[in-house]
């Protein structure tokens, strides 16, 4: 067995060197500023240690509480006795006695950035908020990326004009960061001081007028002030020092549609619809927006077509839920269907998309459709009461009665605390027992939907 001469435990304070007589016979004396340590304080430590590294704190403090009786006044033993109190003692969230200990060892430790960070995240977890800024200040002139954590107490502490000006100052020398406007913008909110946000924007886009977001933000900022003439005005200066924007067309078609200048609404639409930057979301309310437009404006319905189309290469049945509700409100089944039947295809394990094709199928007696297709979407969702209901509806329908009682016999033991949807089980139930000649069950059936009273 190979012997080492010390074991080494790199602490905050550099090398705390105990001698190897701790675990040998062989004795040698420490070189380090601590001094002699006794073997009781290097066995209660290091019991800490363990301790804490299985989450046992209490037992944890205990050890170190011996090992400080066995330091014997050492300063530097005692400091970091203290630090690892204090850390056991924030995670039983005994803050106090915690900060205590910290501040015992940042005393002979002033500049200790480890100690430093930790009394940091303790008053961030007591929401101490005050006593952290003058923490963090201290924090700042040894890191300089504490200046941004400070931008943030002055604004939790609603300091905001002193969080504005380190924003401000941080710009200057290292450049924008997301992180920082986001700051900067919720204090603009919180303070309603939307002019200073939008002198703000004004600033970095005369600075750099190719940076998109900004303009899309003063675009924003604009709209919610009501100036929708400097809203639009803004996005077409976005347009023509950007004519490769995308986004730009997410306010662009709103503007053109507003202003009746409907050809280049289309333009700016299709742009959105084709967009691989554009996310879905947007797409849709822009969809949203389109379908609101034709159904005042029903020329442009044969546009709808043309928007499927842009749509349909992305393979998701969202868009054709959205036509086919548009057309549903337009009391036109059969395009409906024809949209809804298209995005079922796409999205099978969209239950909304289902359940509309289905009703939507046997309200207009497509039965063998809703059976097909009942029969699929048992399969995506196998403990679904609603599609064993409309189910056993198609099967009724078709005559095919033994098929019908089957399924609404396994699908109303999924019902629950559902009166109405339970009454529409007795009833199909009763139809199927009708359709085998089973008076007796038929009426018992019968009976039951009866007695379920729907209030409204």
């Amino acid at each position: 067995m190979v012997k080492l001469k010390y074991i080494c435990i790199a602490l905050f304070f550099g090398n705390f060197i105990f001698p190897q007589s701790a675990f040998a016979q062989e004795e040698e004396e420490p070189t380090d500023d601590l001094g002699n340590v006794t073997d009781a304080f290097q066995e209660n430590f290091y019991e800490a240690l363990k301790q804490k590294s299985i989450e046992n704190y209490e037992l944890a403090i205990i050890s170190l509480e011996k090992a400080k009786a066995a330091s014997k006044g050492n300063k530097n033993g005692d400091a970091i006795i203290y630090f690892e109190l204090a850390k056991n003692q924030t995670k039983l969230k005994y803050y106090d006695t915690a900060e205590e200990n910290y501040n015992k060892v940042i005393e002979t430790n002033p500049d200790k950035l480890e100690v430093l960070e930790a009394l940091y995240d303790l008053y961030y977890l007591k929401r101490d908020y005050d006593k952290a800024i003058p923490l963090v200040k201290r924090l700042s002139a040894i890191d300089e990326d504490y200046k941004e954590d400070l931008a943030n107490l002055y604004s939790r502490t609603k300091q905001y004009d002193k969080s504005i000006t380190i924003l401000d100052e941080l710009d200057a020398s290292w450049g924008e960061s997301t992180y920082r406007d986001a700051l900067r913008n919720q204090i603009y909110r919180i303070t309603g001081n939307s002019q200073g946000a939008i002198d703000n924007l004004e600033t970095k886009v005369d600075k750099n007028p190719k940076n998109e977001k900004d303009y899309l933000n003063l675009i924003y900022l604009y709209s919610e002030e009501g100036n929708t003439d400097k809203a639009f005005e803004t996005a077409k200066e976005l347009q023509k020092n950007n004519p490769k924007s995308e986004l730009v067309h997410l306010a662009l078609y709103k503007f053109y549609l507003d202003k009746g200048i409907t050809d280049e609404a289309l333009k700016s639409m299709k742009v959105v619809f084709k967009s691989e930057e554009i996310d879905k979301e947007s797409q849709y309310k822009v969809l949203g927006d389109f379908l609101s437009f034709v159904n005042e404006n029903p020329e442009y319905e044969k546009q709808l077509d043309e928007t499927v189309s842009l749509f349909s290469a992305q393979n998701n049945g969202q868009v054709y839920e959205k036509l086919g509700d548009y057309y549903l409100t337009k009391g036109n089944k059969e395009a409906a269907l024809k949209f809804f039947e298209k995005g079922i295809i796409l999205d099978a394990d969209n239950f909304s998309l289902l359940k509309n094709t289905l009703l939507l199928q046997i309200d207009v007696a497509n039965f063998e459709a809703a059976k097909k297709l009942s029969k699929e979407g048992l399969e995506v969702f196998p403990a679904q009461p609603l599609v064993y209901l409309l189910h056993g509806v198609s099967l009724n329908s078709l005559n095919d009665f033994d098929g019908a009682l089957e399924t609404l016999e396994t699908g109303i033991d999924y019902l629950f605390d559902n009166p109405k949807m339970e009454k529409d089980y007795y009833e199909q139930l009763s139809i199927g027992y009708t359709g085998k000649g089973n008076t007796k069950k038929a009426t018992d059936f019968a009976n039951k939907a009866a007695a379920i009273q729907i209030s409204n």
